[in-house]
C-alpha cells in the first residue's frame, strides 16, 4: 500500500517527499502538471486536483495513508471536506492533515476557521489521524526580504505577544515521521494533535533585532498596524486574500502564537534533534 501526499509541490509538501523517500516509504503524489513534479524516479506521480473526483479516485487506489494539504484558496474548504469523503470512499482511514496552530480560537481567520472544520470531520468521521498544528512558518520571509535588506524595517505585523515560529523543514519531517509510523501500524492509530512550533517566541521587536544583527546595519520593527501590511500583499495577490492575510496578522497582535508546555521537548524528541531557528534562514537569506 502506498502513501499519497498532495500540495507535493508546495514549500512543505516536497519536503515532505524527500523525507518520506530517504525512509524508503512508497510514495505517490497528485500533482496538476506532472511535467513539473520533478521527483526522485521511485516516487509515483498522478495527474489531477483535489476537486478533479475521477482524477481523485484513481489517484488513491491502492493507498493507505493520506498526507492532506491545502493551498489558501477561495475553495479551500471544500477542497478538504471533498478529499477526505472520498478518501473515506476508498478505504483510507489514516491521515496525516496539515492544520494551523490554535485552529479552534482564530475563528474569523478564513484559512483557519477551514481547517478547524476539516478537524471536525476527522473527529467525527472515525478516521484514524494525526492532525499538525504549525505556527507562522519561517520560509515566509523570503517574501519580506526584500524590504529588510533594502529599506531596513522588517514589515510583518506579528506584534509583542511571540510567534513561536516554525522552519517548512521541520513541519515536513514532523509529517513523515507520522505518516511512516500510521502506514505501517497493523490498524488505524488514534487521533492525535501535535502543535509544530519553533524553538523560540519572537516579537516583531525581537526579529527586528536578529536582522539588525545578521546584517550589521539597524533594522526596525514596522509596527503592529496591519493597514500597510494588507496595502503590500494586495500588489501581487487578491484582494480577498491580502484582506485574510490582515486578519491573520491582527490575529498575531492580538493572542500571539505561543507553544503550550511541552511541545518543544515533544518535538525534538520526536525529530531526535533540535528545531531550526529563524537565524538559519535570516542568515541565508541575507546572503543571497
Amino acid at each position: 500500500m502506498t502513501i499519497l501526499v498532495t500540495g507535493a509541490t508546495g514549500r512543505v509538501g516536497r519536503h515532505v517527499v524527500d523525507q518520506l523517500v530517504k525512509r524508503d516509504a512508497p510514495v505517490r503524489v497528485l500533482t496538476r502538471d506532472p511535467a513539473k513534479a520533478d521527483f526522485p524516479e521511485q516516487v509515483e506521480v498522478a495527474q489531477g486536483h483535489l476537486l478533479d473526483i475521477d482524477a481523485l479516485r484513481s489517484a488513491m487506489s491502492g493507498v493507505s495513508t493520506l498526507f492532506l494539504l491545502n493551498a489558501v484558496t477561495g475553495d479551500e474548504f471544500t477542497q478538504a471536506i471533498v478529499t477526505l469523503n472520498v478518501a473515506r470512499e476508498m478505504g483510507i482511514d489514516r491521515i496525516v492533515y496539515l492544520s494551523v496552530f490554535d485552529a479552534k480560537g482564530a475563528v474569523n481567520v478564513p484559512h483557519f476557521a477551514v481547517k478547524r472544520g476539516a478537524e471536525r470531520m476527522l473527529e467525527q468521521m472515525g478516521f484514524g489521524a494525526a492532525i499538525l498544528r504549525p505556527t507562522y512558518f519561517i520560509d515566509n520571509e523570503a517574501m519580506v526580504k526584500d524590504v529588510i535588506v533594502n529599506h531596513g524595517i522588517y514589515p510583518m505585523p506579528i506584534g509583542g505577544k511571540g510567534v513561536a515560529m516554525v522552519d517548512a523543514r521541520d513541519i515536513a519531517e514532523v509529517a513523515a515521521i507520522e505518516l511512516v509510523r500510521r502506514h505501517d501500524a497493523d490498524g488505524p492509530l488514534p487521533i492525535e494533535t501535535i502543535n509544530v512550533v519553533g524553538p523560540e517566541t519572537l516579537t516583531g521587536e525581537r526579529v527586528a533585532a536578529i536582522w539588525s544583527d545578521v546584517r550589521g546595519r539597524p533594522v526596525a520593527y514596522g509596527g503592529d498596524d496591519p493597514t500597510g501590511f494588507e496595502q503590500n500583499m494586495a500588489g501581487f495577490m487578491p484582494a480577498w486574500q491580502a484582506y485574510e492575510m490582515r486578519l491573520m496578522a491582527e490575529r498575531y497582535v492580538s493572542h500571539g502564537m505561543i507553544p503550550e508546555a511541552g511541545d518543544t521537548d515533544r518535538l525534538t524528541a520526536m525529530l531526535g534533534r533540535p528545531l531550526h531557528q529563524y537565524r538559519e534562514t535570516a542568515e541565508a537569506l541575507a546572503a543571497a
